[in-house]
């Protein structure tokens, strides 16, 4: 997500930080870099022009000039101004009786019906009881798709065949009352363009019942397209709120920056991934950090506490200080970590320097090492998996040859684990007075 961008807007900084004073020509020549940086990643040229004469004004004011290291507050101020730009958050009103309808408009191919079944599963998680409504009879296998991923997120979806949408909407609100839902999730009908009747019908869904929210789901990687997307949606029915999808992409992301200052609608989830868990609630305060290479922690905590069960986190602990870790705890680990999400995902969240050295190790080689490791651990027996030790030039050969790698790539493995066990048994003896000699 914004890695271009990343990289243009921190060689800049770089530049400031080279200099103890700023004069306004340093910060002028400095602006200048971000106003190319800005518009090569498509931000629209009137968000920029505004974003920049903002951070001028204070850039080369008294808080600069004053400051004991100018170039942080530049870098600051940019931050500040940044989340200014990016616009308040703003959450799901699901106040009202229950159960609350939201309906989920958008074009073809933004990623619009994915998009629903990541909110009923974010929705569902904070304990709403959701049903899915397939309100899209033309495009050819749209109601079986949206089944089908209600199903791998445990939602049900009503269908109605031979119904036209203002109707199967208005019986599957009536279906959730009797049921006892609390949310209906509504997935209209999309078309390859903007047209008058696709407008209709969504007024026409909106007369019958009264949405508490109507969500716009647009392609972060089209550009300043996706801003004639939504200002098209916004004045024909009540938007209420975006989500941005497919922000894992790096291309042309920076409509992401303009999009609330130019429709004034605000966002309020992005789509962080293909998976059916890669759906984030906006927020501009960790979208700046990222945008700024600066990482998102908070983010990462968050995604490490859905991922790990606090049990199983002590109780590994524990074991791991006794020395009792077996290759079967190792390959549960392993299982953990790919909930947390693909390693770019999880490398752009690491902050300053931690985040460029961890992001000098190629994230698809990480992936295919880490899917490698998974496959050598599940080719083995349970007995061999909790006692390495019976591991012979025999064993290794099988399990080398069921897992699809070299015999090297196992012992690799099981050397590595050896080296684990070791540093385990020297904390467990020295209280982490070993950490030094061992890496020093």
């Amino acid at each position: 997500m914004f890695e271009s961008l990343s990289e243009r807007l921190n060689q800049v900084f770089q530049q400031l930080r080279r200099r103890g004073k700023l004069s306004p020509e340093d910060v002028d020549a400095a602006l200048k870099e971000v106003r190319l940086a800005l518009l090569e990643a498509d931000v629209h040229y009137s968000v920029v022009k505004s974003f920049l004469a903002r951070v001028r004004e204070r850039a080369v004011g008294a808080e600069v000039s004053r400051a004991l290291n100018p170039a942080q507050q530049v870098i600051k101020i940019v931050h500040e101004e940044l989340i200014a730009t990016l616009g308040e958050p703003e959450r799901l009103n699901l106040s009202g009786p229950k159960p609350r309808l939201v309906l989920v408009v958008g074009l073809q191919g933004s990623g619009k019906t994915t998009a629903v079944a990541k909110l009923a599963r974010l929705m569902r998680s904070q304990g709403e009881r959701v049903i899915l409504v397939a309100a899209d009879p033309y495009r050819p296998a749209a109601i079986k798709q949206l089944q089908t991923l209600g199903a791998q997120v445990g939602v049900p979806v009503f269908t109605e065949e031979g119904k036209n949408p203002p109707i199967v909407v208005s019986h599957a609100f009536e279906q959730a009352q009797k049921g006892g839902y609390t949310l209906v999730l509504v997935d209209t009908a999309g078309r390859s363009q903007l047209d008058q009747a696709l407008m209709d019908e969504l007024r026409a869904i909106c007369q019958r019942v009264q949405p508490s929210e109507t969500l716009l789901v647009v392609d972060a990687m089209i550009g300043q397209e996706a801003l004639k997307v939504a200002e098209g949606f916004r004045d024909a029915v009540d938007l209420t709120g975006l989500i941005l999808a497919k922000m894992d992409g790096d291309a042309r992301g920076g409509a992401a920056i303009s999009i609330r200052s130019v429709t004034g609608v605000p966002i309020k989830f992005i789509g962080t991934g293909e998976g059916l868990d890669a759906l984030e609630a906006y927020d501009p305060r960790r979208l700046a950090s990222r945008i700024l290479g600066m990482g998102d922690v908070i983010g990462l905590i968050e995604r490490a506490e859905t991922a790990f069960s606090e049990e199983q986190a002590r109780k590994q602990a524990e074991k791991m200080m006794k020395g009792e870790f077996t290759l079967e705890d190792f390959a549960d680990q392993l299982k953990q970590i790919k909930k947390m999400g693909s390693f770019s995902q999880i490398l752009e969240m690491l902050p300053g320097n931690m985040g460029q050295a961890a992001r000098m190790i190629s994230p698809q080689e990480a992936e295919r090492s880490l899917k490698k490791t998974e496959a050598i651990i599940n080719s083995m027996t349970l007995q061999e998996r909790r006692n390495p030790d019976i591991l012979n030039a025999s064993r290794r050969r099988r399990i080398a040859s069921g897992s699809g790698t070299d015999v090297q790539d196992v012992n690799r493995l099981i050397k590595q684990y050896r080296d684990m066990q070791r540093l385990l048994k020297t904390l467990k003896k020295t209280g982490g007075r070993g950490m030094p000699r061992l890496f020093g």
